[in-house]
C-alpha cells in the first residue's frame, strides 16, 4: 500500500500563532529526576540493581498485583508475555488494528498470525463481538488495547476469552493511570504491559513493565527476560559475591537498567499530579473546541472508569474541510504546533497486506479513524499560553479550510 499523497498547503498568510515550534509529546522532566540520575552514575551502578527493583516494586504497589518486571521496552513486555504463555507457530492472537505496529509485531516475532479485528466507532477500542466472532480452535491469545488511555470493556473481553480458554494479554502502553470498575488497568488480565517511552505519562526514555498476579509467569518472564539466565544471575555482582547461574532458556536481552530506573522512581512518584494537569488541558480542550462542527471530540468517560489522559485524539470531519487530515496537520505545522497520528490501521501496513491478505473495507471502523484522526499536544510540560496556541491554531485553520 502506498502512502498517502501530502496535499501542498497553502502559506498561513498570518504570522504563525507562535514564534517556536511546540513539540508533541515533550515530557516533564524535574530537577529531582536529574539528581537521581547522577546519583546513580556517582554510584558505579548503572545495570539492573537496586533501583530496578525499588521501581519493580513500586510499580507493583501502583497497580495492585503481586509482580512486576522492568524492561527496556513495551515492546519487549508484550514479546516476553507471549513467549513465557506458550504462543507460537500454529496459534493465532487477537489484535484490534487501530494500534501501534508493536502490538501486531511481537505476535509475528513469536511464530504466530495476528488476527485483526474491529474497533467500537466510539471508545476506539476492541469491540468485544468482533473479538468473539474472530475466535477459531488455533486462538491463543488476545491483546486489548487501552487506546489514548481509556480502558477496554475488560469484563466483556475477559469472560470471553475465559470461556474459549484464551489468553488476556493487556497492552497498556497508553494506560498508566487507568482505571476500569474501580480496578487499575494492568491487573485485569493474565499479565500486562506498560511503556515508558519519553512521549508515555510515566517516562524513563526508552523502558516498559510487565506485570502479572500468577508467580509462575512472572518467575518465567524474569528468567527469560535476561538471557534465560537463572534467578540468581541477577544478583552476580552483588555486595553478596559471584553467584554461579545456569542458563535455562534461549532467553533475550530485556532488562532496564538503574539509569532508567532512576528517572522512573520520581516519575511515578508524580504520576497523580502529572494526571490532574493533563486532565486540566483535556477539560479546556473540551470546552473550546466542542463548538466545532468540523471535529468530533472524545467520547465521555464511561461510570466507575478512569481515563489515563495519555492521548487526545480529534477526528476531523472531512466532508466540512477542504483539506485532508495530513494537509490539516502541515496548517498546525506552519503554526508552529506539533502533532501525532494514532494511528494508521496496522492491517492496511504493506507488510501485513502482503503477508496475510488483507485489503481495504475489511475493518471500516478502525480505517474511518484512521484516515481522520489527529493529536494535539497533551503533556503536563505545557504552559496555559501553550494550551491557549493550541486553541488558537486549531480555531484559525478550522475556519481557514472550512467548506
Amino acid at each position: 500500500m502506498g502512502r498517502e499523497q501530502v496535499p501542498v498547503v497553502r502559506e498561513v498568510p498570518t504570522r504563525p500563532r507562535r514564534d517556536t515550534f511546540l513539540v508533541f509529546g515533550m515530557p516533564l522532566i524535574e530537577e529531582e529526576e536529574i539528581a537521581e540520575v547522577v546519583a546513580t552514575l556517582r554510584s558505579g551502578w548503572l545495570g539492573t540493581g537496586p533501583k530496578t527493583r525499588a521501581f519493580e516494586e513500586r510499580f507493583a504497589a501502583h497497580v495492585g498485583v503481586p509482580h512486576a518486571l522492568a524492561l527496556n521496552s513495551c515492546t519487549a513486555g508484550l514479546h516476553l508475555a507471549l513467549d513465557a504463555l506458550g504462543v507460537g507457530p500454529g496459534d493465532e492472537v487477537v489484535v484490534p488494528t487501530l494500534t501501534f505496529a508493536a502490538t501486531a509485531n511481537v505476535v509475528c516475532h513469536v511464530g504466530a498470525t495476528p488476527v485483526f479485528v474491529d474497533v467500537d466507532p466510539v471508545t476506539m477500542n476492541l469491540d468485544p463481538a468482533a473479538f468473539e466472532a474472530a475466535i477459531t480452535p488455533r486462538t491463543r491469545a488476545v491483546i486489548p488495547v487501552h487506546f489514548a488511555g481509556r480502558p477496554c470493556e475488560m469484563d466483556a473481553l475477559v469472560a470471553i476469552a475465559r470461556r474459549h480458554g484464551v489468553h488476556v494479554v493487556e497492552d497498556a502502553a497508553h494506560a498508566t493511570e487507568a482505571w476500569y470498575h474501580g480496578r487499575p488497568t494492568g491487573a485485569l488480565g493474565d499479565v500486562a504491559a506498560f511503556s515508558f517511552y519519553s512521549t508515555k505519562n510515566v517516562v524513563t526514555g526508552e523502558g516498559g513493565m510487565v506485570t502479572t498476579a500468577r508467580a509462575e509467569l512472572a518467575d518465567t518472564m524474569r528468567i527469560r527476560s535476561l538471557h534465560g539466565l537463572s534467578r540468581d544471575a541477577w544478583r552476580r555482582y552483588s555486595a553478596a559475591g559471584y553467584q554461579p547461574y545456569q542458563v535455562l532458556h534461549p532467553g533475550f536481552k530485556y532488562n532496564m537498567t538503574d539509569m532508567q530506573a532512576s528517572l522512573g522512581l520520581h516519575q511515578l512518584a508524580k504520576v497523580e499530579r502529572f494526571w490532574r494537569r493533563r486532565d486540566a488541558i483535556w477539560q479546556r480542550y473540551n470546552a473550546a473546541f466542542a463548538g466545532h462542527a468540523e471535529l468530533t471530540l472524545p467520547a465521555p468517560d464511561e461510570p466507575d472508569t478512569r481515563h489515563a489522559r495519555h492521548l487526545y485524539t480529534v477526528l476531523l470531519d472531512l466532508d466540512h474541510l477542504s483539506i485532508d487530515r495530513y494537509a490539516f496537520m502541515e496548517a498546525l505545522r506552519l503554526e508552529q504546533i506539533g502533532t501525532g497520528v494514532h494511528f494508521e490501521a496496522l492491517h492496511l501496513q504493506p507488510y501485513y497486506r502482503e503477508r496475510f491478505g488483507w485489503r481495504p473495507g475489511q475493518l471500516p471502523h478502525a480505517e474511518r479513524i484512521a484516515a481522520r484522526t489527529v493529536s494535539l499536544p497533551l503533556s503536563p510540560r505545557l504552559t496555559d499560553e501553550d494550551v491557549d496556541d493550541v486553541v488558537a491554531a486549531v480555531a484559525r485553520v478550522l475556519h481557514q479550510e472550512r467548506r
